[in-house]
């Protein structure tokens, strides 16, 4: 067992018990500060709040045999606290706060805390700044306004006064198109902290005038994000609850050093593009022990389409993922289809996923573009259960206006050119998925361009009693009715199956097309 600070500020802690569990530890932990016990976890990754300034704490986990582990650790320095009640807030639910919270963030001084404590806080959007530290207490609740006349509008593209440049703010699902501004929104801040055990509520709902009413139409602009980070650096966000978001919960865009920590994030199943976090075009990326239950992917690693990627040529890289819940969404992890910049070394581990239709999904075709490379992916340590169909890599995702014309449907070959996506590596290891549904694996890869190398090692796929028929990727020509399907691959160059073992299949464990080397042990 090893017991780590992972984070720490003026005010709280965030611990990591490695004992062997992924995401729960394999026992409960009891947690003592300075002598005194404070709280039993049975979490891998849990905050500690409610702390000094300044102050040297011993940390000692517990558990129920008296095995003892500890560590030392000391809160950062903090200048002031500025309440927000102090700057006009009411927090009775029923006051617009905006403005008086926005005061009190524009007032805040380096190293000092902004405090909303417990209360409903009506907002619309309140936008970050440098510097600023955000503690969102126990009970306390932004809750957002749902009137669209209230939100500023962050045009997609404005056009520099030599024409020769442009400057980007608004973005929706990869293009640069006018969207509403989000309920926190950062544009060019650094060294920025949102913490605490509070929530974020987007309100969303689908009667008339509300966010998911009629939501492939757009009203106005694009819905807003919860959370938009664009062009940002060494951002925490830590702790907090975010439910019922307009669009996609939590959305850095262009930014860079960012932690996403012991978060919960969650909208109801049927709720419309609820994303759960979406890093676009983002550098050095961890998300750890959060929890996901939502309507959409729980995570969408994404880089823009054709224009975004082309033009900035910003892939997702050096992005960490480990220790997180996923459950009731599209995908757990997801890779795309906004991909045109590319993702590169991508890091999954040590996560569980329960009921979401797929596991680790990957998603593009052809029009995303030559820049559109995926390489370095890692899945490893990953426990699924009741997930429709664990592993899926569609080439021929049927996305916008155009995706079921010929270009992107035909499973014929055509020239690879500047329009042309690749995926060149890609490792599953050490993973077990039991009560699945559609097909253990559906990997297809573009005829022109084959799937550079898929590595499977130690993977056990087995299928639920009842399974349920499905489709198991989104592309035409893919069998809508299929239950217990095994292994299918179509278009590698490269597929290493390593202690690969499907339990339960209606067919074949394996089965293959247009494979160039396919080893089997």
């Amino acid at each position: 067992m090893e017991l780590k600070i992972i984070y720490k500020n003026a005010r709280c802690a965030v611990i990591e018990i490695n004992d062997g569990g992924i995401y729960r530890t394999q026992e409960p932990w009891r947690i003592f500060l300075n002598q005194k016990e404070i709280v039993t976890t049975d979490k891998v990754i849990t905050s500690l709040y409610d702390l000094k300034p300044d102050t040297q704490y011993h940390l000692m986990a517990e558990n129920a045999a008296g095995e003892r582990f500890m560590a030392y650790f000391s809160t950062s320095k903090e200048y002031v606290t500025l309440n927000v009640r102090d700057f006009g807030a009411k927090g009775d639910g029923t006051a617009d706060d905006t403005h008086f919270i926005q005061a009190a963030i524009m007032a805040c001084p380096k190293n000092s805390r902004v405090l909303i404590p417990e209360g409903i806080y009506r907002v619309t959007s309140l936008f970050l700044k440098d510097n600023v530290n955000i503690e969102l207490a126990k009970g306390a609740v932004l809750s957002a306004f749902t009137d669209r006349s209230r939100f500023p509008v962050f045009p997609g593209m404005i056009q520099s006064y030599d024409e020769e440049g442009e400057y980007n703010l608004g973005t929706w699902e990869g293009n640069p198109l006018s969207m509403y501004t989000a309920i926190l929104t950062g544009v060019g801040v650094k060294n920025v902290t949102v913490y605490g055990q509070g929530i974020i509520d987007g309100n969303g709902g689908r009667e008339e005038g509300n966010w998911w009413y009629k939501p492939k139409e757009m009203e106005g602009v694009f819905r807003p994000r919860m959370i938009f980070l664009e062009r940002c650096e060494r951002v925490v966000v830590q702790g907090i609850q975010v439910q019922n978001s307009p669009s996609w919960n939590i959305h850095p865009y262009f930014s860079q050093d960012l932690r996403f920590l012991d978060l919960k994030v969650l909208n109801p199943k049927d709720s419309p593009n609820t994303d759960g976090l979406d890093p676009e075009s983002c550098r050095n990326v961890e998300i750890a022990g959060v929890y996901f239950s939502l309507g959409d992917d729980c995570i969408a690693v994404k880089s823009g389409k054709i224009y975004m990627g082309s033009t900035y040529r910003q892939p997702a890289e050096d992005t960490v993922i480990r220790q997180c819940c996923m459950r009731d969404g599209h995908g757990s992890v997801t890779i795309g289809s906004e991909m045109a910049g590319g993702v590169k070394n991508l890091a999954v581990r040590d996560c569980l996923f329960i009921n979401t239709d797929r596991g680790l999904r990957i998603k593009t075709r052809r029009g995303r573009g030559k820049d559109a490379v995926v390489e370095g992916i890692l899945f490893e340590n990953i426990r699924m259960d009741q997930v429709l169909t664990p592993f899926v890599i569609n080439c021929f995702y049927f996305c916008d206006p155009d995706g079921h014309s010929e270009y992107v449907r035909t499973k014929e070959a055509l020239p690879a050119d500047g329009r042309t996506p690749e995926i060149r590596t890609l490792t599953f290891r050490n993973i077990e998925a039991k009560n699945c549904h559609v097909a253990a694996a559906y990997m297809y890869g573009l005829p022109e361009k084959k799937i550079g190398l898929v590595e499977m090692e130690n993977v056990h796929v087995s299928f639920a009693e009842h399974a349920q028929s499905g489709q198991p990727a989104m592309m035409e020509g893919c069998d809508e009715h299929t239950s217990r399907q095994g292994i299918y691959a179509n278009n590698i160059d490269t597929l290493i199956l390593r202690n690969v073992q499907v339990e339960g299949q209606a067919g074949e464990p394996v089965e293959t097309e247009n494979i160039g080397h396919l080893i089997q042990e």
